[in-house]
């Protein structure tokens, strides 16, 4: 009886001094690590969750590691987060990639079923995007995250504030053609846009070198917009 006791009482003093560490942990992880959550980052809580879990229902286990364990758990964590931001191609390697599944009203079965979605999931993620006829979407891409992104047909979308002048808002989608100073071949070859045509219309603004874009997105209409790398914009906190 003594034994049990000992031991529940051991339990608690875990419970009490491990969720504090775990907490301020996921702390320095940022935000990343509990909002979209990637792949490596469901791996991680997996990890924690096993190593607490552990901890806290196993007497036998040793406190101290476990403390040990999380920490180093978490700084891999952060290291390769910040890995994944500095070097883009392993950020892409370690997580999954948009996949088109609608284009024009229609389903892309095959890109559908190489991420083993099914026709009744999309339907439903659909009518969370309040869509309830697919002919309505020009594009629906699951993102890395699994959710679905959808841009709807131009006869679908909703009123806006430029419509109410009698003038359509011009561009629509836009496209990522320059992403930190590197001009994404791929894209521009899939809207049909010659390099030569990109580099005209930066020569337009005066830009002779895009290595110093972060990032240059591009509509139908061929309008472009620039985002510099070495400007540091302050942000106020938001307080609770």
């Amino acid at each position: 009886m003594f034994e049990e006791l000992k031991d529940l009482v051991l339990i608690l003093g875990r419970i009490i001094t491990i969720f504090p560490l775990l907490l301020a942990m996921t702390m320095y992880m940022g935000k990343r690590s509990i909002g979209e959550l990637p792949i490596f980052d469901f791996l991680i809580i997996i990890s924690l969750a096993s190593v607490v879990g552990a901890d806290i229902a196993d007497p036998n286990v040793k406190h101290l590691p476990t403390a040990f364990a999380i920490i180093c758990i978490c700084l891999f964590q952060v290291l390769v987060s910040k890995l994944a931001i500095s070097k883009r191609r392993f950020g892409k390697w370690i997580t999954f990639e948009p996949t088109v599944i609608i284009r024009d009203g229609k389903i892309l079965v095959k890109n559908l079923s190489s991420i083993r979605y099914s026709l009744d999931n999309i339907l439903q993620l659909l009518r969370e995007k309040d869509v309830f006829d697919i002919n309505d979407v020009e594009l629906g891409i699951i993102e890395a995250s699994g959710e679905l992104s959808v841009f709807k047909k131009a006869s679908k979308q909703s009123v806006l504030i430029e419509d109410l002048h009698i003038q359509k808002k011009p561009g629509g989608m836009s496209y990522p053609v320059i992403i930190e100073g590197e001009i994404q071949k791929e894209v521009l070859k899939s809207i049909n846009l010659h390099e030569n045509t990109l580099l005209n219309k930066l020569s337009e603004k005066g830009i002779t070198s895009y290595a110093s874009i972060f990032l240059c997105t591009i509509d139908s209409n061929l309008n472009i917009h620039l985002s510099y790398d070495r400007t540091d914009y302050r942000y106020e906190s938001i307080q609770h």
